[in-house]
């Protein structure tokens, strides 16, 4: 769980502001310059912790990082209070006039009411925020330990189970087998690399483990290694020495070899036979370079299949570029109702009164076998099998808050978070922010963008892009990484706009509604009352039902605190706004 989300950019918008604020207050100058440097080191912990899973984090620092989220939040506020001040300016304005706004400032703080204003309210942010930097120190946040490794796919463990049940890849398996087989003479003695990619739960590994236990061709050396998130690359190549000849290197002391005397080894070692390896799991470009290092191409015919989440990084990963890239692809509904069915029932069979339900679960699980497994393995618990109203209540959750207490949820939930995990924080944040839309839901790609600047998760390192600019390239690294599904693409390639599948959008409003950072209601799914401080209130279906028990005490004044209302499907919402 990323506890920094929402905070990293009210940190950085507010440290820009002091910053130029001491041109402005020469009195309270030196208590600025603390001010700002406790921002900077603040930032850089709330970093450290975004990049660390919820489960990894000691309790106290999950407690120290929601209070800065929440003082960040204030500090926003005040800071776009001061900006609102200055002629009506927005404080989500193009950043580059940024200066103009900061000259314009001057004036605001000649005014002794706004000053006296202003000033109380730094004090108070100020006192909170030296609390919270002297429990930085108290829990050494300093040396927060980094996200663990994931040293093999939690997938493989999740997915079938038993072989021999493999549903929906045959004719995939058939297809790779035939294209890494294929050729004349010449072109089969080369090296071919394949890379199998596509969203995480897909079933990349079920696939290319199929693949290598099923290729009929002998090999002098075969090896299937793991990669996976923050690779140790030492040991990744070690493991695939070991794999490759166990007798030669079984006593082998890799603590004394570096990377490159690693490589020469495999190189080496390979230079001679004709080898199969699977590296399955790669996240990034470098860890794909590296072992490609060690992977010699000896004019035997060798064989490499790489698996990744991640367009760009198949991409180097295979040869003849698209002719060896396999897209995998969802299962299709016969298949998927198979999966399901025989989880559940131990048959293909399903008794008449579940069909319906099943099947509305399953168009919301849209052929992704580990959703459609981990759904299915919740259902098959002897409680749950023959209540229907059990089905229900879980087909109602999808989208919008699953079980968290059952262990397969818990199991799936782990293994999608992988992806989020890997994308940088700006990524992260952007991310996020999808929450605030409703499940199957098409988002316009210039509606998001222009949302994404506006509430300033744009992050601006230079005048070389514009705002726009940098917001298309957020977008294109989502649709790369295979987070969001593109829709209505341009006969030049242009996505123009996306959807979130039900099942991230369940892990990312659950992270979402942790941090404060979007408030779903939701009448028709019967959310509780909302929050006393929301940020983001995404209000969806029709308005007209709002109860007062969900509104709670909530008002308009509490609403102008947040940064954005969505409302989505509420004929209503005037209504109840002029009413409040």
């Amino acid at each position: 769980m990323d506890l920094a989300m929402g905070a990293m950019g009210s940190l950085n918008k507010l440290s820009e502001v002091i910053k130029e604020e001491y041109k402005l207050q020469k009195g309270v100058k030196k208590k600025v310059k603390s001010f700002s440097a406790e921002l900077d080191i603040m930032r850089a912990a709330l970093g450290k912790v975004a990049e660390v899973p919820r489960d990894q984090l000691d309790e106290q620092v999950k407690l120290w990082a929601d209070d800065v989220r929440e003082l960040s939040y204030d500090m926003e506020d005040v800071v776009d209070s001061l900006l609102v001040r200055v002629e009506g300016s927005d404080p989500n304005a193009d950043q580059f006039n940024f200066k103009k706004l900061m000259a314009k400032m001057l004036n605001v703080f000649k005014k002794g009411k706004a000053r006296r204003e202003i000033s109380t309210a730094v004090e108070e942010i100020h006192e909170r925020l030296q609390d919270v930097t002297r429990r930085h120190e108290r829990y050494n946040l300093a040396n927060l330990p980094a996200a663990k490794r994931t040293t093999t796919d939690p997938f493989w463990e999740v997915f079938y189970g038993d072989k021999k049940n493999i549903i929906g890849l045959q004719k995939a398996r058939d297809d790779i087998i035939k294209k890494i087989s294929d050729g004349d003479p010449v072109s089969k003695a080369h090296l071919k690399i394949l890379s199998v990619v596509g969203f995480g739960g897909l079933g990349k590994t079920t696939l290319a483990r199929e693949v290598y236990d099923s290729l009929p061709t002998k090999f002098g050396y075969k090896a299937f290694v793991s990669v996976s998130r923050n690779p140790d690359m030492k040991k990744v190549l070690s493991n695939l020495l070991f794999k490759l000849d166990k007798e030669k290197h079984a006593s082998m002391n890799a603590a004394n070899l570096d990377v490159e005397q690693l490589i020469i080894l495999a190189r080496e070692l390979l230079s001679k036979k004709r080898y199969f390896i699977i590296i399955d799991d790669l996240w990034d470009k470098e860890a794909c370079k590296t072992i490609r290092l060690a992977l010699v191409d000896n004019g035997c015919g060798s064989i490499i299949i790489t698996t990744t989440r991640h367009d760009d990084v198949s991409k180097i990963c295979s040869s003849y570029k698209d002719d060896m890239i396999h897209k995998m692809e969802p299962l299709s509904d016969n298949h998927s109702q198979i999966l399901f069915y025989r989880r559940i029932f131990g048959s293909e069979v399903c008794p008449p009164r579940f069909q319906q339900v099943s099947k509305k679960i399953l168009k919301k699980c849209v052929g992704v076998p580990l959703a459609i497994i981990s759904l299915a393995s919740y259902l098959a618990n002897n409680e749950r099998t023959n209540q229907i109203d059990q089905w229900y209540v879980l087909l109602n959750s999808i989208g919008r808050g699953l079980k968290k207490g059952d262990d397969h949820v818990k199991k799936m939930k782990r293994i999608l978070s992988l992806s989020f995990y890997d994308l940088p924080s700006y990524l992260k944040t952007c991310f996020l922010y999808l929450s605030i839309f409703p499940e199957d839901h098409q988002i316009s790609r210039d509606r998001l963008i222009r949302r994404w600047i506006s509430e300033a998760f744009i992050q601006v390192e230079d005048e070389t892009a514009s705002l726009l600019e940098l917001g298309d390239s957020y977008f294109n690294q989502l649709v790369n990484r295979n987070m969001i599904i593109p829709i209505n693409m341009h006969v030049d390639g242009r996505v123009e706009a996306c959807c979130v599948h039900d099942i991230m959008l369940d892990l990312i409003c659950e992270l979402s509604s942790e941090v404060n950072f979007v408030t779903v209601l939701d009448v028709i799914k019967g959310d509780a009352a909302l929050k006393e401080n929301f940020r983001r209130l995404s209000i969806q279906k029709s308005m007209t039902d709002l109860t007062t028990t969900q509104m709670g005490t909530t008002s308009m004044s509490q609403a102008e605190l947040s940064r954005a209302i969505n409302k989505t499907r509420c004929p209503a919402s005037r209504r109840w706004f002029h009413r409040h």
